[in-house]
């Protein structure tokens, strides 16, 4: 017969033992962060799935109980832990990316540019473009697609062919800076894109990718890729390895250098899918050293 004592240190024993298992559980991935900030900025009805199992079983999660009897869920100190290291991770990560970023959204600003950074837009594609098959452009980070609805009207190519709308297929891509001039006559917009490397692998991964290329040349005027210095101050990569459709700035000790201009095609109008676009987004606000400063 156990006594009280024994009772408490097999009480203490098991509750070791969870608390082990769920130090000792691998680190969560994509997924589980993404649900541990759903439910924390959530009421935290829960879903019942593996992986709210998963994060339950890894102390992440916590399963409470209403006063009506319904059960909710609630992140534990354990996953605001596991989420403030994920964000922490992400934000080193990508410090270098979101300067050059800013940078070159400052320039076009102090140029007398309108600029918006992480739009996403919208661009028609050829089914015949290698990558994009019959049910549209393969995934791809920073795009995504959709089969094109019916058409209702022919639309025409560079050369004045029509092309029938089956024909093509929709991309979503979100170039890292959009930008256009500011006037009140629509063919002397210029819209220009901005894409932003500042990692050699990411650069040539991108590359190899031309349907994401080709739907930046179809919603700009003139497309640009930026490349940042590795960790000796040295270009990522040389003009040459950039495709000639494309213009590119290298950083070099701070400065914005054209290696290459990028060609410029006229573009007489913008969609409306654009301007829609447009309308629902802050355009890129730089801010003077003295402004700044009364922040």
């Amino acid at each position: 017969m156990k006594t009280p004592s024994d009772t408490a240190a097999d009480s203490a024993v098991d509750t070791n033992d969870v608390t082990a298992d769920a130090s000792s559980a691998p680190p969560p991935k994509r997924a589980h962060l993404r649900r541990l900030r759903e439910i924390y900025r959530s009421t935290g009805w829960p879903c019942a799935d593996m992986i709210e199992v998963e994060l339950l079983a890894a102390g992440c999660l916590e399963r409470c109980l209403g006063s009506q009897g319904h059960e909710t869920l609630r992140v534990t100190d354990a996953g605001i832990q596991a989420l403030a290291q994920a964000h922490a991770g992400n934000k080193t990560a990508r410090d270098p990316h979101e300067c050059l970023v800013k940078q070159v959204a400052d320039q076009l600003a102090r140029e007398g540019r309108l600029a918006w950074r992480g739009l996403m837009l919208r661009a028609p594609l050829p089914r015949a473009l290698p990558g994009c098959d019959r049910h549209g452009v393969p995934a791809m980070e920073g795009a995504t697609t959709a089969n094109a609805p019916p058409p209702l009207w022919e639309e025409f190519s560079a050369d004045g062919m029509a092309v029938h709308a089956l024909d093509r297929t929709w991309c979503m891509a979100m170039p890292d800076v959009f930008s256009i001039r500011r006037s009140s006559v629509e063919a002397y917009l210029e819209p220009v894109v901005h894409e932003i490397k500042v990692n050699r692998s990411d650069l040539l991964g991108d590359l190899r990718k031309p349907a994401k290329r080709a739907a930046y040349l179809a919603m700009a005027g003139a497309v640009w890729y930026v490349l940042g210095e590795d960790a000796n101050g040295r270009p990522i990569a040389q003009a040459d390895e950039v495709p000639a459709e494309c213009g590119v700035l290298q950083l070099e000790r701070g400065s914005l250098v054209v290696a290459r201009s990028a060609p410029r095609r006229t573009m007489e109008r913008l969609p409306f899918h654009v301007w829609m676009a447009l309308a629902q987004a802050s355009p890129h606000i730089r801010l003077d050293s003295d402004e700044q400063a009364m922040l």
